[in-house]
């Protein structure tokens, strides 16, 4: 029986670096997952690459996907959608390969509903005034967004209760090393495992 792939599910508040550690994660090399890209209605920022960094399409181009059910989650933020295409990450997992998934908080929470066996990791600040200082650093938004994303923010690491893991994000390098460790450890889960054992144990 090839042992299914594991979702890893990186989520936290707007502004926090998520999208960094993740590419952090990735130019390291030498994982043994893949990157499920995001799509997003939102216009791309300086340096980001469609099919890379987002899938940028139009918000009517993501209703209609919406209404087809072809959305693992998805997510209205400031205006903009935010989701994952679901063929995408069910054909990788059944492939045996695990998924990482870089989403909003609201996006994390459909995943979890859907997909709860997954590893859900929340990224954090290590304050408020940090965070909200990064935000003003990207001066892509005005004031006014940026109180708006504030508030937002608070509200979403109240619902950090809801996930597994916890990593604050301080310096980059040691939350990468933060999050390998943890998805090492979590191959290593008993629940994860056992249903190999039982088949092999059933075919004596």
């Amino acid at each position: 029986m090839k042992r299914r792939g594991m979702l890893i599910v990186l989520s936290g508040p707007s502004g926090v670096g998520k999208g960094t550690v993740r590419k952090a994660i990735f130019d390291q090399g030498a994982n043994e997952f893949e990157y499920s890209i995001s799509m997003t209605t939102r216009k791309p920022r300086e340096g980001e690459v469609d099919g890379e960094d987002y899938f940028f399409v139009s918000k009517e181009e993501f209703e209609d996907r919406i209404k087809n059910g072809g959305m693992l989650e998805y997510a209205q933020y400031v205006d903009n959608y935010y989701g994952t295409p679901l063929k995408y990450v069910n054909e990788t997992l059944d492939s045996g390969k695990d998924v990482f998934l870089e989403i909003e908080v609201n996006g994390a929470k459909q995943v979890r509903e859907k997909m709860p066996d997954g590893v859900f990791l929340f990224l954090t600040p290590p304050d408020l005034m940090e965070l909200k200082q990064r935000i003003i650093n990207r001066g892509t938004e005005d004031m006014a967004t940026i109180d708006k994303r504030m508030k937002k923010a608070v509200e979403e690491i109240k619902t950090m209760r809801d996930y597994d893991y916890a990593v604050v994000n301080d310096d980059i390098n040691v939350a990468v090393e933060e999050i390998k460790t943890i998805i090492r450890g979590e191959h290593l889960r008993v629940t994860r495992v056992y249903p190999e054992y039982q088949e092999m144990l059933g075919e004596m």
